[in-house]
Formats: structure tokens, C-alpha cells, sequence
């Protein structure tokens, strides 16, 4: 049999599906729009990752190439090729970008994130999680919950995640409603939720941090596996629970995407711009160099590199576009998200 060859990152990369086993159901939303069956509990695909599982011995999690390479070697052999030379300088060889697809069959447990500072004190990681959904798909009640509307005491927060008490968590949380095309930015140590049947692509941070406040009712041991082995004491203290009035739930939404350039969408506001970048790209788009993760949401598009190069995507594919693929311009009548690194221009966070 021949060897697959070595792909070219002058040109866009089709990755393969990438499911992951996870303690909550999903997965059938996600097979479909991937063409490729996913089981009850694989609600995740993980793509163009360089980020291991929590824990993972076998590289679990991490994305291959169609030559059957991890991405991880890949970009670690050729970082400029890549990274390209700015984003080398600024954040040395890390991809600094999670990719997910999220498919929620049961609304997921209420959980959060650490934020940098806290990782760096906690986890010896200059990476939390911060993270950001772009809702692909939701039912007519579909909804997100993020924050809590009132400061909530510690010793309260203690309390229900003693007696894992979902009713009084949900209670006073902050019940978002969203529709397809939705995007919602999820700071490190804010406690969210997603709510069943709610489709979307996750862009986030490289890593794979959670503290479980909820898991009654879940395929998971919450006391053993929801703490990052730091012992509750220590993780509770990575929860936000001060109070998320309107005006600063108004900061994770724009309320419109923003248009930077013809055929191109700005999906998240500025405080999402130390972390990553998101954008909706169509018709007309001029994507400029850089390492990126493309998502085709809808119908079909033509991506033509400087050289000439064209590459036909479609609905339900996902392509890395790296550094010295150059740039490309957008044609056809489809729609993507093209998720990205922060800019190496910007200063440190």
C-alpha cells in the first residue's frame, strides 16, 4: 500500500474527523453534519489540535494530518511554514488555538475554567481556558447559561456542590437564549452551561481544564475527576461567582458581527482578541496569511491561493490553513468560520 504523502502547507489541509469520548451525551447532530457516525457518548471533535486530553497517554485529542502525522510534529518540524515568522517571534512554536465541535445532546453540567492567572499559580500553564461558542445550530428553546446574575457567596457555591444542588446552580444563573449564528464569549472562571440540543463550534485556549460544580446525574466522579487533582478547597477558588448584571453579560456578544472587509464577519468583542479570534467568511473574503482552522458551515466554496491553487470545501468540512498557504480569496455560496490565533501584533494580555 502507498504512503499517503506529506501534505502541502502552501495549500488548505482537510482534516479528518477527530470524536472524542466524553461523560455526556451527543454526538448524533454532529455525525450528521460531519458525514461520519459519531456514538452516544464522542459529543466532541476536536479539530486541528495540538492539545492532548487531560491526561492522555496515547495523544488523544490531537488532530493527524492525511498522512497519518500528528499536526503537533508537524508544526514542531516546519514552525514557520506553519506559524509564519510574526507568530514565532510573539508566541514561539505553540498553536495557541483549541478547535471543537460541540454537539449537546443533554445539557452539560455546570462547570468553569481557570483563567491564566490562576493556571500559572496553580497548574505551572501560561494557558487557562477562556473560550468562545459560535452557535451552528439550536432548537426553538435552545439557551446557554453564563454567570451568575448576583454575587453568590463561597460558602453558598460550597454548599450546592456539596449537595450538588443543579436547581439552585441553574437557578442563579444567567439563562441566555440563542439561535444559529450566535457567538458568546466565555472568560476563564466564569461557571456556564450548555443546553440540549444546542450545536456550535468551540474556539478556546490549548488546553483541557475544567472544575466540575455539577455532576450528579452524569458519567462522570465528580469528587475524584472534577477538581484538576488540586482538591476542591483550592479549584473553588477559580470560580467567578461575583455577580453578572446585564451591562457586563452585554461585554461576551457583539450584538451584530461586525464587518472588517468584504465577506468577512468579526463574531466576538475586543475582550476575546488576547485569547483568539473568530470570524465569518464568505463570497468576496481576502484571507490573509496566518495559521488558521476553517469550519464550512454551509453549501460550497472555492479557496484560491496567490499561486493559483484551488480548493474546493464544502458543508461539514474542516481545513487548516497554515501560514504558507499565503493568501487565499473566498468564492461560491457558502459560509465558513475561520478561527484563529490572537495577532502577534497585539500586546501580552
Amino acid at each position: 500500500m502507498d504512503t499517503p504523502s506529506s501534505p502541502d502547507p502552501t495549500v488548505p489541509i482537510r482534516l479528518a474527523s477527530n470524536y472524542i469520548t466524553r461523560f455526556y451525551r451527543g454526538g448524533v447532530h454532529l455525525g450528521v453534519f460531519r458525514g461520519v457516525p459519531s456514538e452516544e457518548y464522542q459529543p466532541e471533535d476536536w479539530v486541528g489540535s495540538v492539545t492532548p486530553v487531560s491526561e492522555a497517554q496515547d495523544g488523544l485529542g490531537m488532530s493527524r494530518l492525511p498522512d497519518g502525522r500528528w499536526l503537533a510534529d508537524a508544526v514542531a518540524a516546519d514552525p514557520a511554514a506553519y506559524l509564519g515568522a510574526a507568530h514565532l517571534a510573539r508566541f514561539g512554536a505553540s498553536t495557541e488555538l483549541l478547535v471543537k465541535l460541540l454537539d449537546a445532546g443533554e445539557r452539560l453540567p455546570v462547570h468553569c475554567h481557570p483563567s491564566r492567572a490562576f493556571a500559572a499559580e496553580h497548574l505551572g500553564c501560561c494557558h487557562g481556558k477562556t473560550e468562545a461558542w459560535v452557535i451552528l445550530d439550536a432548537p426553538v428553546d435552545g439557551a446557554v447559561y453564563l454567570g451568575f446574575r448576583e454575587t453568590v457567596p463561597a460558602a453558598a457555591l460550597a454548599n450546592w456542590l456539596d449537595r450538588q444542588d443543579s436547581d439552585a446552580m441553574l437557578a442563579a444563573m444567567n439563562r441566555i437564549p440563542v439561535r444559529a449564528g450566535d457567538a458568546v464569549l466565555v472568560p476563564g472562571g466564569t461557571p456556564h452551561a450548555i443546553g440540549a440540543g444546542v450545536f456550535l463550534t468551540e474556539v478556546q485556549e490549548p488546553t483541557d481544564f475544567s472544575v466540575l460544580l455539577e455532576w450528579k446525574g452524569y458519567q462522570t466522579d465528580g469528587p475524584r475527576e472534577g477538581h484538576l487533582g488540586l482538591g476542591y478547597e483550592t479549584a473553588l477558588t477559580s470560580v467567578d461567582h461575583t455577580g453578572w448584571p446585564p451591562e457586563r453579560l452585554g461585554g461576551v456578544q457583539l450584538r451584530e458581527p461586525l464587518r472588517l472587509a468584504p465577506g468577512v464577519l468579526r463574531l466576538l468583542p475586543e475582550q476575546a482578541d488576547p485569547y483568539f479570534r473568530a470570524e465569518r467568511v464568505g463570497d468576496g473574503a481576502t484571507l490573509a496569511p496566518g495559521f488558521s482552522v476553517l469550519l464550512v458551515t454551509d453549501g460550497e466554496l472555492a479557496l484560491t491561493t496567490e499561486a493559483g491553487q484551488v480548493t474546493r470545501v464544502h458543508a461539514g468540512e474542516t481545513y487548516l490553513l497554515p501560514f504558507a498557504t499565503g493568501t487565499c480569496r473566498v468564492a461560491g455560496t457558502g459560509s465558513a468560520v475561520r478561527c484563529r490565533p490572537p495577532d502577534p501584533a497585539l500586546g501580552a494580555s
